[in-house]
């Protein structure tokens, strides 16, 4: 079964059959070693724990808005389909986007910076940093091992997700040395599957927080007329306005956009595949440049449509009142629990010789409401 699904990828795809994992396990002729890495992120605690941690909004101020699970799912969702389109390794794409998000922090970026402040002498926080500590270390499931033992092709997706890594002192800092056991080539182009899980990020949280922003009514239709893309889209459905409501409206032009985006990716991979002569996996690793991108035009939007969500959005003052009450809220919990770690925390389950390590995994693995209660519970 294996063997024919391998012969239907495309010869850009990563395989099917995995290079290994660090510890040997044994094989199952039921799933696919991809199949079994996206199981184990999904099955895992920090995964579920993404049900309750802000995307944008705090995960107490409503429950329609986006949460980072439900962005998660989203960017998989867009990942599949790009992958499908090309006949790449669709398990993988999936275990990546599925897995990105693992290492954030509750109150989204704002806690964040809060915890790689209190982390300053201590090297710092970055929570793609904290996703691979999670998937190596933290996650504790099994007899033989700590981690979720996952693929070495899966680990060099969500090391390289954003290309290759031209410095990896940080990941030492906060991971150790050599880690990877020297099994990972750090200056190769990340796999074509690692390339459609980040910019399927990018799709997706352009697109999911434009409508939350609408839905929030932190900005109206209106100021999107004149951003190019978005102007055609929206003039197309503001002649609907009078026969359907504003929330179906929002919805389809969310769709439009995703689609028009995904659209712009599919031209653009092709073309990128033969300027840059592509004929195998290894040309793959190779090139110096990224295969999977937008064009000039939609590179142009992307960046629009950043600014345009970070002055009307992520800088908006009533979203800012939440994202600053959560810095404190991290600082606070940090230097409480530094005071008498062993009152909060199982010091056993995390590493013994690096404390502020240890209070750093476990603040960074709470969700929104636990992170409130226990600063209600100790202020």
């Amino acid at each position: 079964m294996q063997k024919k699904s391998n012969h239907s990828l495309s010869i850009l795809a990563t395989p099917l059959k995995s290079k290994g994992r660090f510890f040997k396990e044994k094989k199952t002729h039921l799933r696919t070693d991809f199949q079994r890495d996206r199981d184990r992120i999904i099955h895992s605690t920090a995964f579920r724990r993404l049900k309750h941690k802000t995307q944008v909004f705090v995960n107490t101020s409503g429950d329609h808005y986006r949460t980072r699970i439900t962005h998660s799912l989203e960017v998989a969702q867009i990942a599949r389909t790009l992958s499908k389109f090309f006949n790449f390794n669709e398990d993988l794409c999936e275990t990546i986007s599925l897995a990105h998000d693992l290492g954030h922090t509750p109150f989204g970026h704002a806690g964040e910076h809060a915890l790689n402040n209190c982390m300053k002498k201590s090297g710092g926080f970055d929570h793609n940093v904290q996703t691979l500590r999670i998937i190596l270390f933290l996650e504790n499931r099994y007899y033989e091992f700590k981690g979720l033992n996952l693929t070495l092709e899966t680990l060099d997706g969500l090391l390289k997700h954003n290309g290759p890594l031209k410095n990896v002192k940080k990941y030492e800092k906060i991971l150790g040395k050599n880690v990877f056991k020297n099994k990972i080539n750090f200056s190769s182009s990340p796999s074509l599957e690692a390339q459609i899980a980040s910019i399927s990020d990018d799709i997706a949280y352009n697109s999911h927080d434009l409508e939350d922003g609408l839905k929030s009514n932190l900005f109206k239709l209106k100021d999107l007329e004149n951003i190019p893309v978005l102007k055609k889209i929206v003039f197309k459905h503001n002649q609907k306005i009078k026969n359907f409501s504003i929330e179906l409206i929002i919805r389809q032009i969310v769709r439009d956009i995703i689609n028009e985006m995904v659209k712009d990716i599919i031209i653009t991979t092709q073309k990128n595949i033969k300027r840059y002569k592509i004929k195998n996996l290894n040309d793959v690793y190779r090139t110096k440049n990224s295969i999977v991108e937008f064009s000039k035009e939609m590179k142009d939007f992307d960046k629009i449509i950043k600014k345009f969500l970070k002055r009307k959005m992520y800088y908006h003052k009533d979203v800012r009142i939440n994202t600053n009450r959560g810095k404190k809220i991290i600082n606070k919990l940090f230097n409480s629990i530094k005071k008498n770690p062993y009152r909060y925390i199982n010091v056993s389950k995390y590493d013994k010789t690096n404390i502020d390590r240890s209070i750093c995994d476990f603040i960074a693995g709470m969700t929104d409401r636990y992170a409130i209660n226990l600063y209600n519970n100790i202020k």
